[in-house]
């Protein structure tokens, strides 16, 4: 038997074991550990949204009143969690052939450059080994009058790929692994312009619909469907997160069962439209730090559990914040997502993390 295809060259595609069969757990102990950590979270809305062997359990709470519409049936903002959606676009594209992912990032943006002789490819950007910074040149000055709003509204598309074409990666691409929102961003506005479709039309077309994911979108609509963020207090309420320029690094909103359905399809593959992409993200692609500790697929951290490994990404907005993660030698799914804003020492993170790590 051959393990899945990967797009990645010289990065070996690998199987894993299939999860074990084994009987229902005791849906009434998740219950009681998923209550227990929508208390701990401690913010005015919580879910908490597991799949285990295809059963899901929802747990919603919080500081604040219920709101009009019940807690699980809201979008919520899961910020740089986005990216998880914009790695399996990347993929998806390149297993039909579309792009290959070895192409400049600035010569998709401007056609008519000539690519230097250690350009940014589409690649780099999405593994975050592109050299560029977090941010932009600029960012800062220019979104401190909406800090505690929406700064990314202030730095719109045109401005972040003039940015990108204007100035050199601080490292040579493909050396370093620095996380960089930016680096993301470029690379949705890089397959755009590739495809000659807006980044939310190519997005919708190639994951969210592919995926059946009806309660997921880029933009908010209203109280009646969307989660209203709040400041750290845990009170004061901000306006939906605006992503400008940056929407391929941290645009989407869904319901907690859209997001479970996501990961439902990273675990079973074989049931999606989108299998091959699928399997694919799931397959390391590099490793750094001490030893090479740290593992990454495409879109993916990967940490090793006794079972096997367990995928994750993380996410956070001026207002709310989301994990999600998958494990598939347990065959569970962990979708979380709450109101406040992240603050020193939250206990957000590590509570879905842990929930995730005990299978």
């Amino acid at each position: 038997m051959t393990g899945p295809r990967t797009p990645w060259p010289g990065v070996p595609a690998t199987e894993e074991a299939a999860p074990p069969q084994q009987a229902p757990g005791d849906e009434r102990a998740l219950r009681e550990r998923l209550t227990e950590a929508v208390h701990a979270c401690d913010a005015p809305d919580v879910v908490l949204a597991v799949s285990r062997r295809g059963r899901r359990t929802l747990c919603a709470g919080g500081t604040a009143p219920p709101p009009a519409v019940p807690r699980e049936d809201l979008r919520y903002e899961i910020g740089s969690a986005s990216k998880t959606f914009a790695a399996l676009l990347l993929t998806r594209l390149i297993r039909r052939g579309v792009v290959t992912g070895a192409e400049p990032a600035a010569g998709c943006l401007d056609p008519g450059r000539t690519p230097g002789p250690h350009p940014v490819t589409l690649a780099h950007l999405i593994t975050h080994t592109s050299g560029l910074p977090a941010l932009p040149a600029g960012f800062l000055r220019r979104g401190l009058p909406a800090w505690h709003t929406n700064p990314y509204a202030r730095y719109p598309a045109e401005r972040l790929t003039d940015a990108f074409l204007r100035h050199e990666p601080k490292h040579r691409p493909g050396t370093r692994w620095h996380y960089s929102n930016y680096g993301v961003s470029v690379l949705g506005h890089a397959l755009a312009a590739t495809t000659g479709t807006a980044w939310e039309d190519l997005i919708t077309g190639q994951v969210l619909r592919a995926l059946g994911l009806s309660g997921t979108a880029l933009r908010a609509e209203g109280p009646e469907t969307d989660a209203v963020g709040h400041r750290k207090d845990g009170r004061t309420p901000v306006p939906p997160f605006d992503a400008g320029g940056f929407q391929a690094a941290g645009a989407v909103r869904s319901t907690p069962n859209d997001l479970l359905t996501f990961l439902e399809a990273h675990l079973d593959p074989d049931r999606s439209p989108a299998a091959g992409a699928l399997r694919a993200v799931r397959v390391p692609v590099l490793r750094r730090g001490l030893g090479h500790r740290h593992v990454h697929t495409v879109g993916w951290f990967r940490h090793p559990t006794d079972g096997g490994p367990m995928y994750f990404h993380s996410g956070a907005t001026l207002g709310q914040q989301a994990f999600l993660g998958f494990r598939p030698d347990t065959d569970t799914a962990l979708a979380a997502v709450c109101t406040r804003r992240f603050r020193a020492r939250d206990p957000f993170i590590a509570t879905g993390y842990a929930l995730l790590a005990e299978g």
